[in-house]
């Protein structure tokens, strides 16, 4: 395939994870900038669960190379994980923590998209529309990006008008792979909604682990390695998406043990980019041979 190096960034969903890929004695303070190495894009998944200090955005802006794309996830009362439960009040200031956050790696030009991942409970419908607009309002200036759990935003009538309504906002349509199972589950909505950017997250396939309970980690969840035939059967798409819109960001997030990492270094190969040596089958730090035009 013949893609545009600036256009197409292969990397994954958070960088703590991924023990196999760094080398053994690598200080936690220094994954990003040996992620960085391998792949010129990261989703900071580590917001959802805790709003950073600008002081920690700041030092990931220090830890990455000129050039490297960090989308970032927004706080789960953001995106009513708490089931509302925080309140219109705090709501209002975790967005003004989180919009603080992002304010250094704007400024750096690190920051891409900022992924709105809503819960199986946000549901296709007039409240949850007329939400989706407030974030968009309280979100202006930044990149966001939109991914429903709920397959109601994407059944019947409700498909054009989810479509139209991401138009409208100038936000992301989230394009996902993931089991098809049940509600909580969205089918492979390939269309291009904003064309700055095409966010394509792989969650895998494993439909036995999504919906059970007391699992150990959330990776267990995410326990999916996909094949190199299943991640080439997405070419088309992509050469459109290329076409389409000016980036495309495809990040795997299987994250279980270190397929994600193995995963997203298939679509480097696939894609033409040219790793001199797999990191997960050395102990040194191996250099990869950069065809990415970061200009």
């Amino acid at each position: 395939m013949s893609a545009p190096a600036s256009r197409i960034l292969c990397g994954t969903c958070a960088w703590a994870d991924h023990e196999r890929f760094y080398p053994k004695g690598l200080r936690p303070q220094a994954r990003l900038a040996y992620y960085a190495r391998y792949f010129p894009v990261v989703e900071a998944d580590a917001p959802y669960y805790h709003i950073p200090t600008p002081g920690v955005t700041a030092r990931w802006v220090q830890q990455s190379p000129d050039g490297f794309v960090i989308d970032v996830k927004a706080h789960r009362t953001l995106t009513l994980h708490d089931r509302g439960q925080a309140g219109a009040g705090q709501r209002a200031a975790d967005f003004a923590a989180f919009l603080a956050a992002l304010r250094p790696l704007a400024e750096a030009g690190r920051l891409g998209a900022v992924l709105f991942q809503f819960p199986p409970w946000f549901v296709a419908s007039d409240a949850n529309r007329r939400y989706l607009d407030e974030v968009a309002e309280r979100m202006a200036g930044h990149l966001l990006a939109v991914e429903f759990r709920h397959r109601s935003w994407w059944q019947d009538d409700h498909a054009p008008e989810t479509l139209d309504q991401l138009r409208r906002l100038g936000a992301v349509n989230v394009v996902c792979d993931e089991p098809q199972v049940g509600q909580g589950t969205i089918p492979f909505v390939p269309d291009v909604t904003q064309p700055r950017l095409v966010v394509f997250r792989l969650h895998g396939r494993n439909d036995k682990t999504w919906y059970q309970k007391g699992l150990t980690s959330s990776q267990q969840r995410f326990d999916y390695l996909y094949t190199r035939e299943e991640l080439a059967a997405f070419l088309p798409h992509v050469r459109r998406w290329a076409e389409e819109a000016s980036a495309v960001h495809i990040l795997m997030n299987n994250n279980q043990g270190d397929y994600a990492i193995r995963n997203a270094l298939d679509w480097l190969d696939l894609l033409g980019f040219t790793v001199r040596e797999n990191p997960l089958r050395r102990e040194e730090p191996a250099e990869q041979l950069r065809l990415f035009d970061f200009d």
